[in-house]
């Protein structure tokens, strides 16, 4: 996964609460054994509505979602994380989200920004009334800003930290130790045939 830094991007509002991984991403699309592919019908029923925000063409090619409370509640499906993703979004600020998803999104190169309801309300009205409204997300600093003097902190997990910046899913954290897992292979199969057979 591409490795995080720093972003500055336009703030697309979703200002909906409770929004649960059918929404995300409808279980009719969950066939596909690859991460790829998803971008395309992520809020599948919603974008069929017109108004809804992601059919709104100053928001095409934002980076950032800006979403009410409890974001990514329901099952615990890793392809809502893979849609989001593959749609383009690398953070999604909210004020609480569901713990597996939570977990999936990390995984999966998205940062998760936790801010206060009252900061999260700010941004969500900014975002919806002021054209081509942007925000910068720093993870080395774990801040979020606006040209407007908005500045807020949040929380992130170290470890989760170290492996967003890094850009290293699980299979990437596992290959950081390809010449350990080698030489265990090659001491393992030395073993194996050096133990004395049963007659």
């Amino acid at each position: 996964m591409q490795p995080f830094q720093t972003i500055t991007s336009r703030a697309v509002p979703l200002d909906r609460v409770n929004v649960d991984t059918d929404q995300i991403i409808p279980k009719q699309f969950l066939k596909r054994i690859e991460r790829s592919g998803y971008g395309e019908f992520l809020f599948y029923d919603w974008r069929n509505q017109p108004g809804f925000v992601l059919n709104d063409p100053r928001y095409q090619g934002a980076q950032i979602l800006v979403a009410a409370k409890n974001f990514g509640c329901g099952s615990s499906r890793e392809h809502a994380a893979w849609a989001l993703s593959d749609y383009g979004f690398r953070v999604v600020i909210a004020p609480t989200f569901a713990d597996i998803f939570f977990s999936n999104a990390g995984k999966n190169g998205i940062v998760l920004a936790r801010l206060t309801e009252d900061e999260v309300a700010l941004l969500l009205q900014r975002a919806a009334e002021l054209a081509d409204y942007q925000l910068t997300v720093s993870l080395a600093e774990q801040t979020v800003t606006d040209a407007q003097g908005f500045s807020a902190k949040f929380e992130i997990d170290p470890f989760r930290k170290y492996c967003l910046m890094e850009g290293l899913d699980d299979i990437g954290l596992t290959m950081r130790h390809e010449q350990a897992l080698d030489a265990f292979e090659t001491e393992h199969d030395r073993a194996v045939w050096l133990r004395p057979r049963a007659s």
